[in-house]
């Protein structure tokens, strides 16, 4: 089973109402929350939920590193053929578009770029500005830098990373793709997609309450290890703004409204990429998500997911 849709739309409580009825394990399938480090600003299942029923991939990874949806998958499989060998309904949720693609699609097949060569890369990105490294890809990877924006510093590092380490062009790299881990006859795929305004003032709700639990203080632990702004738990909605107001460039209230501009402008993103790039997910309304669950395997062999 999988379960998508953009933030704050209630894929955590379906997905736990779900695995308590039918007995599964839920398998986080979100790019920040499988963050350690942030389980407030990334709203993670809390405590209790996660000893309701077995979670799994959720705040395993430490903010400093550079977790990619390969590895992610990777972790995934394993996670997979764990739930099906306990004969477990495996609940795949979360809201990056990415992951479900290559649980559904397969993903291409870039090797890992050495420590030594990412280092190098944002240290030049750092010391000579991202227009510097644009016109450098340019040169060794021109197919590449021009599909890429001029100051896209986290693409541009990333293809330039990819040919430094490699010889080859991430887009070579792409026409080579691995399998899906889910053929298209073995999910059933929703995106919940609940209306566009209740949306928004339930994330801007959120982020209020998310400051009132601790978001802050968690973001203060963040800033006081130092790590590469670059890091994607570095750039989660919310901590940017917040550690600007933890240097005393925003006020809170500042850094809060851009955390929540942040957090909506990727719901809108979420519905975009959803709608284009996986269109076998099924769009439901939140309320009407539950009728549509069928947790009852179509075969005897192994649970359906």
């Amino acid at each position: 089973m999988l379960i998508a849709g953009p933030t704050a739309s209630g894929k955590s409580a379906l997905a736990l109402d779900l695995a308590q009825r039918c007995g599964g394990v839920i398998v986080n399938t979100d790019s920040m929350q499988v963050y350690g480090d942030l389980r407030v600003l990334t709203a993670r299942p809390t405590a209790e939920e996660e000893a309701c029923v077995p979670h799994r991939l959720y705040g395993t990874v430490d903010a400093a590193v550079n977790f990619s949806a390969g590895a992610w998958v990777t972790e995934a499989a394993n996670v997979l053929a764990e739930a099906r060998a306990q004969r477990r309904l495996p609940i795949f949720v979360g809201g990056s578009g990415l992951y479900f693609k290559t649980l559904t699609r397969g993903l291409s097949a870039v090797p890992p770029v050495p420590p030594g060569i990412r280092d190098d890369v944002r240290a030049r990105l750092e010391q000579h500005g991202v227009e510097a490294l644009h016109a450098e890809l340019a040169t060794r990877d021109p197919a590449s830098a021009e599909r890429l924006k001029p100051r896209d510093r986290i693409r541009i590092a990333r293809a330039l990373e990819v040919v430094e380490a490699t010889g080859r062009s991430l887009l070579d790299w792409h026409r080579d793709g691995l399998p899906p881990l889910l053929p298209p006859d073995e999910f059933t795929a929703l995106f919940l997609a609940p209306e566009r305004e209740a949306l928004y003032a339930r994330i801007d709700a959120r982020f209020g309450q998310m400051l009132q639990e601790g978001a802050l203080e968690e973001v203060a632990r963040l800033a006081a290890r130092n790590l590469d702004s670059l890091l994607p738990a570095m750039k989660a909605h919310g901590v940017p703004a917040l550690i600007r107001h933890l240097r005393g460039e925003l006020s809170l209230d500042e850094a809060a409204e851009i955390g929540r501009a942040d957090t909506r402008h990727y719901a809108k993103r979420q519905f975009t990429w959803f709608r284009h790039q996986l269109p076998e997910f099924e769009w439901v309304k939140p309320e009407e998500a539950g009728e549509r669950l069928d947790p009852t395997p179509r075969s005897s062999s192994a649970p359906q997911t």
